[in-house]
């Protein structure tokens, strides 16, 4: 039972002065991470996605079926960096340099879900864009049931930044509700609330007009939050029959027609994002009314987060 405490600390410090050991080994580790160069370049996935083959996700499930090849030997994890000097190949077909980053404007219709693939087997947004657009991912959501602006993009690092709680961005939409609702429970709106666990901020809404048995609403969220507008409105007492998405951020989506898709010009997008001036594509507009579908096999050439 008597141990010598001396002795122990002493163990603890190092003999003669000595470091102990482990500090040492700890230190050398520190030394050797270091010296340990950062691997150049960027991740194949992200390279994959920024030049439109794929999102990031479906690029490492590409990856990982060995579909990829980097300087002639196939790959099988996504945890590599490559630098433009590699050769990059998908499917046999070499990958080229990433295409400058775009933005469209488009007005979807309802009874189309935001999704590449829907399990149900319902038509999706992507199913319905017109032939001849690059491969485009949505900045956030709208529901199946919603319709309105949604913006689409050929860069995953703009629709992250774009839908970034930090962005702060106002999301505006016009809403019709079944029967009426007084200011008082519009100002619970305007406080923020909860429903159902869940905190929502305070939205800016105004009462715009009675239309027989609906009411017409305009209402501007920041968070985005699942059918964040439905949910909200069911927590006063209302029902939503009808939600259109009008703004984001600076996006209008103006007197665009239900199933056009608008590409703002490049000057715009510089000015909006901060992008340095990389030469793009001038504006155009696209009726997805008119196109066939891009999954159609038939398809003649040249026609082709937020939820609420």
């Amino acid at each position: 039972m008597g141990v010598d405490l001396n002795r122990r600390i002493g163990d603890a410090r190092g003999v003669a002065g000595h470091k102990p050991i482990a500090q040492c080994r700890l230190r050398d580790y520190g030394r050797r991470m270091n010296d340990t160069p950062t691997p150049e370049g960027d991740r194949i996935a992200k390279v994959l996605s920024r030049a439109g083959i794929a999102s990031r996700r479906e690029a490492e499930r590409m990856i990982e079926s060995g579909r990829v090849r980097v300087n002639g030997k196939v790959i099988d994890s996504p945890a590599l960096n490559v630098t433009p000097r590699d050769k990059i190949v998908v499917d046999g077909k070499p990958v080229g340099e990433p295409d400058p980053p775009r933005i469209w404007l488009y007005h979807k219709p309802t009874g189309l879900v935001t999704t590449e693939r829907d399990e149900k087997g319902r038509e999706t947004v992507f199913d319905a864009l017109p032939e001849g657009l690059p491969r485009v991912m949505s900045v956030g959501r709208l529901d199946i049931n919603s319709e309105g602006l949604l913006v689409l993009t050929n860069d995953g690092a703009i629709k992250r930044r774009l839908e970034l709680p930090s962005t702060g961005w106002l999301r505006r939409y016009r809403v019709r509700i079944n029967g009426s609702v007084s200011e008082a429970k519009l100002d619970q709106l305007r406080k923020g609330i909860t429903f159902e666990g869940i905190n929502y901020l305070p939205m800016e809404v105004t009462f715009d007009r009675q239309q027989g048995a609906n009411a017409w609403l305009t209402v501007s969220i920041r968070e985005g939050k699942n059918r964040e507008i439905r949910l909200t409105m069911e927590a006063i007492g209302v029902v939503v029959n009808r939600l259109i998405r009008i703004s984001y951020g600076p996006f209008q989506l103006g007197n665009l027609k239900q199933g056009e898709v608008e590409e703002l010009k490049s000057r715009v997008v510089r000015d909006q994002l901060g992008l340095s001036e990389r030469p793009q594509p001038q504006r155009t507009r696209r009726n997805v009314t008119k196109s066939a579908p891009r999954n159609a096999k038939s398809a003649p050439k040249g026609g082709k987060n937020s939820r609420s």
